[in-house]
């Protein structure tokens, strides 16, 4: 079965799981632009936790390469089991983030955390100003 069609089944038989998790990154193709944050779509983190609907995320890696207009193969990939939370935000990091960011950044600061959705400002009023910080998390995260 497509991936297409096996995310709408699972839209059909799944409750919606909202992440607590937010994945706050800058792309240094923009060292400008304001921070962005990738939110999980909850249909589709009830089809990760549940498996059987997502493909292999080497799939999606390879068809990176694959010129537009060809076949993809990540569509019709046999898919893969269930995943943890924290399985699938790194899943979704490697499918969704470009990886200049997650992969190949050799630079002195840090352009990307997973954090709690809790430490994401709900006031979006200087949204546009936005950095990553360098400060740790917490003090596991410090040592």
């Amino acid at each position: 079965m497509h991936l297409f069609d096996r995310l709408l089944d699972a839209k059909d038989r799944l409750a919606p799981v909202q992440s607590q998790y937010r994945v706050l990154f800058e792309d240094p193709a923009q060292p400008d632009a304001a921070a962005c944050v990738l939110v999980p779509d909850p249909n589709w983190m009830a089809a990760a936790l549940a498996g059987g609907v997502l493909p292999p995320i080497d799939t999606y890696l390879r068809d990176q390469s694959v010129p537009d207009g060809e076949r993809k193969e990540h569509p019709y990939a046999e898919p893969i089991g269930p995943m943890t939370e924290e399985e699938a935000i790194e899943y979704l990091i490697m499918k969704d983030i470009p990886p200049r960011v997650w992969r190949d950044y050799k630079g002195n600061r840090q352009i990307m955390k997973i954090v709690p959705v809790e430490l994401i400002p709900s006031d979006r009023s200087f949204r546009n100003a936005w950095r990553v910080s360098q400060e740790p998390i917490n003090q596991k995260e410090a040592a």
